[in-house]
């Protein structure tokens, strides 16, 4: 992948004119030929890899930006099914996607920065991964003609990111992996009808946890079961959350697609099994990492879509403004049968029971990463 050079040819120029100030560069040719190789780096550094632009095989070539906000399983899988998915329309169009791929690891002015830094290299299009990268980016680019395609935003006209799924209104459009918060906590009470007192671990600055926490809420207010809510913004503040939900001797976890608790997940799957409270999430990937069940949007697909959407944008013409936010059968169960066993619970018998409430029931076990599992 193409890195971005432009702030170290800003600091190569620094060092020219700190060695020129001390006289440890002697002779004006120097200075000025290093100058002026500068110069002609800053220039390559600036030139646009645009529709009109070819790369030495003579085949147009594009530049395309994507920032993720967290290093976790959900959120890798995606960006790793674009990055191939774009590799593969590019063979069969014959054209070249140059993708700067960054994340801001939910700090926000990273985040900014990675974004001025994708707009100095004038990319061809940006793709934001996850809700609170789209947000930065859409505000960035307004007032200018470079599109933006989101992946994995829950709640697109929620966020304030488009007019409506069928009609985003402007430069930008997207995949969602909206999710549906009844089917999760059907599951709950499938698997254990007694269940008093649920759990709701988030992070109240997840945009996309907003929408589902407050859907279950109603849920469990019409089934007259008792929650309280739990919350945390790094993985030690969910880790200490955690030890309360254990204190309090809850029944099940619910945790909504929020990133904050993805990316803690490999730090509390333990304290839960052991203290035989199921996790039901809003993703496979936090199955993966030791959560007792995901359910959610198949990410590999939303990925590849994701790529799809860019594809029709740069090289069809498409308008993203026109072009509807594209949802996701979201009906997926995906079990950990290291963690259903640790807590004294038959897959198959699951399996059967929550059949009839999904469109399909899989098993995986415990690890860091989906790569992980194919090793």
């Amino acid at each position: 992948m193409k890195k971005n050079i432009l702030s170290r040819v800003l600091a190569l120029w620094g060092l020219l004119c700190w060695l020129a100030e001390r006289e440890l560069l002697r002779g004006r040719g120097i200075v000025a030929g290093l100058a002026a190789l500068l110069a002609l780096s800053l220039f390559a550094c600036g030139k646009k890899s645009d529709d009109n632009s070819t790369g030495s095989s003579g085949a147009a070539s594009y530049q395309v930006g994507i920032c993720s906000y967290a290093d976790d399983a959900s959120l890798n899988q995606i960006v790793d099914n674009i990055e191939s998915r774009l590799k593969a329309i590019g063979q069969e169009k014959g054209v070249t996607f140059e993708i700067s791929y960054d994340n801001c690891n939910t700090d926000s002015a990273v985040l900014n920065q990675i974004i001025a830094n994708f707009m100095a290299d004038k990319v061809d299009l940006m793709i934001g991964v996850a809700t609170p990268v789209a947000v930065a980016m859409q505000a960035a680019t307004e007032g200018t003609d470079i599109p933006v395609v989101f992946a994995a935003v829950s709640d697109p006209v929620g966020a304030g990111l488009v007019e409506s799924l069928e009609a985003p209104g402007a430069n930008i459009t997207g995949t969602s992996d909206y999710l549906d918060t009844d089917a999760i906590l059907d599951l709950i009470f499938a698997a254990n009808p007694d269940a008093k007192s649920i759990a709701l671990l988030y992070d109240l600055g997840q945009d996309s946890s907003a929408a589902p926490i407050r859907n279950a809420k109603a849920y469990l207010d019409k089934r007259g079961v008792s929650y309280k809510e739990y919350n945390g913004t790094t993985t030690d503040e969910i880790s200490l959350a955690v030890s309360s939900i254990v204190a309090d001797k809850a029944d099940a976890v619910f945790t909504p697609t929020d990133n904050t608790v993805m990316t803690a997940e490999l730090a509390i799957y333990e304290a839960l099994a052991k203290a035989g409270i199921p996790h039901y999430t809003g993703a496979d990937s936090f199955a993966l990492n030791g959560a007792f069940l995901g359910y959610g949007v198949d990410y590999a697909n939303l990925g590849a879509e994701t790529a799809n959407m860019v594809s029709a944008i740069l090289l069809d013409g498409s308008k993203p403004s026109a072009t509807p936010v594209l949802t996701f059968d979201n009906g997926t169960a995906t079990i950990n049968t290291d963690i259903c066993r640790e807590l004294g619970l038959n897959y198959d018998e699951l399996a059967k029971t929550f059949a009839p409430l999904c469109t399909k029931v899989q098993s995986i076990v415990t690890a860091e990463s989906f790569d992980d599992l194919n090793e």
